[in-house]
């Protein structure tokens, strides 16, 4: 499993538990990403998740108004739980976390190459079987390649919290440091 810390990680934690108990773990990932989208679409949703001067009880009403007929109990639970400590507006963040516990229930390993010219298709393969070597059996590799002509020559490779600098600026950089 992954290292999740912070008040988000406990409420999205404690939902994947939930749902995991009742089988349900992709409608809710499902119904989260719904919630998420529509806080970044709609202004009056975000404003009731994002407002302190509404309280906690109508925060509360409004939820189980807004999702009990069209979300799944987990769901319902800890958006009307948010509402009653206040943390509705920690959503996005939870919504985040849950989204990386799925991930990695799925396998999933995100991985962040920065290179100073676009790679080829071929590159982009080598890499990726060059990651999935070092990432293990039955783990997929989502690669994301980013272009950075700062970095001179070379990559930068991010796989979750690791990082590898390969790039020539680097190299640079260290040279300059020595001592002549």
């Amino acid at each position: 499993m992954i290292d999740i810390y912070g008040i988000p990680a406990r409420y999205a934690n404690a939902t994947y538990v939930a749902a995991s108990k009742a089988g349900i773990l992709e409608q809710v990932e499902n119904e989260l990403l719904a919630l998420q989208q529509t806080a970044q679409t709609n202004a009056a949703f975000a404003g009731l998740l994002e407002n302190p001067l509404i309280s906690r009880a109508n925060k509360v009403s409004k939820m189980t108004e807004l999702l009990s007929e069209k979300a799944s109990t987990t769901t319902l639970n800890l958006m009307t739980t948010l509402a009653g400590n206040a943390r509705l507006n920690e959503l996005d963040k939870i919504v985040s976390t849950f989204s990386e516990l799925m991930k990695a229930k799925r396998g999933i390993v995100e991985a962040t190459i920065t290179s100073a010219e676009s790679l080829t298709k071929a590159q982009t393969d080598a890499i990726q079987k060059a990651m999935k070597a070092q990432v293990g059996e039955g783990k997929q590799v989502m690669l994301t390649s980013k272009v950075d002509p700062s970095i001179i020559g070379g990559l930068q490779v991010q796989i979750g919290d690791k990082f590898l600098d390969l790039s020539v600026a680097s190299k640079i950089n260290v040279i300059s440091r020595l001592p002549v």
